[in-house]
């Protein structure tokens, strides 16, 4: 009673034919490969940029947006007062 037999799966078959039709189904399954390596390649890259963010927590801090505008405050000097 449990499990997938061989006639749950030609049942799929047929289904899939009759919903889609025989000249489609090779272009959704290229579709449906196409999509998982984009799928695929996006996990890798997240997996990468967490890589690289655990090892940059390890070394220096990160600068963050406001020390950035604090630093570019300070550069400025007199040029921030309004002129008339």
């Amino acid at each position: 009673m449990g499990g997938i037999k061989l006639w749950h799966i030609i049942v799929l078959i047929i289904a899939f034919v009759v919903l889609f039709g025989w000249k489609n189904l090779p272009s959704a399954a290229r579709s449906l490969g196409e999509s998982m390596r984009v799928f695929k390649s996006e996990v890798d890259q997240m997996k990468d940029d967490s890589a690289a963010r655990k090892d940059k927590d390890k070394g220096e801090p990160e600068d963050t947006a406001q020390e950035e505008y604090r630093r570019l405050d300070e550069g400025r000097g007199d040029e921030t007062t309004p002129r008339a």
